[in-house]
């Protein structure tokens, strides 16, 4: 089964042409721009420790480029904060149809405050909503370096946030190749070159 399976569905049903839109013969063919999908994260989808054309965001591209944009906006080592604060240039310069956010775990990884984490990940889904971008959440877990109670914190913040707004919610990106040590990185952090596709 397709990790995006739902994700792919969910573009397509988004995108159908109305039938009044159906432009007959004798027509002159016009060409409607791709959608774009904006991918917004951190080091997990800006393809750490690997070549960026093996990571799992360029295999999005390559594998909806007939029907889809796909840019890849993620920094490494980037926080909710940093993407709220890069967010509004992004979209204002990709006019994206979708925004995929996978930002938090390296405010979980410092032990910043998950109420903080919340306002920062409700704020780009009020700006994205608000450029009449379609959000979809792809979570992420972290160790329970911090105690239970902030790693149970930390998971409720994407499912709130996804029922509260009614999104699309991936819970874990990384649910099939975490736990695969031949398919983490030596940090034990990122997945592999291999782990890609499984990603996807």
């Amino acid at each position: 089964m397709q990790r995006f399976f739902a994700l792919y569905v969910f573009l397509f049903l988004s995108t159908l042409l109305p039938i009044n839109s159906v432009v007959f013969a004798e027509t002159p063919e016009i060409q409607p721009s791709k959608p774009v999908i904006l991918v917004w994260g951190d080091s997990l989808s800006a393809a750490y420790g690997i070549p960026i054309e093996k990571g799992w965001v360029s295999l999005l591209q390559e594998r909806l480029k007939e029907s889809h944009e796909v840019v890849n906006g993620s920094i490494s080592g980037e926080t909710t904060i940093g993407g709220l604060t890069r967010l509004p240039d992004a979209l204002a310069l990709h006019e994206p149809d979708y925004v995929l956010l996978e930002l938090g775990a390296n405010d979980g990884l410092r032990g910043l405050p998950t109420t903080k984490m919340e306002e920062n990940l409700n704020g780009m889904i009020e700006m994205a909503l608000k450029n009449n971008a379609k959000p979809v959440i792809l979570g992420i877990k972290i160790p329970p370096n911090y105690g239970m109670v902030y790693t149970d914190n930390f998971d409720k913040v994407f499912s709130d946030l996804s029922e509260k707004y009614e999104l699309p919610l991936l819970p874990f990106l990384l649910d099939e190749v975490a736990l695969d040590y031949d398919l983490m990185q030596a940090d034990g952090l990122h997945p592999t070159a291999e782990a890609q596709p499984k990603v996807l």
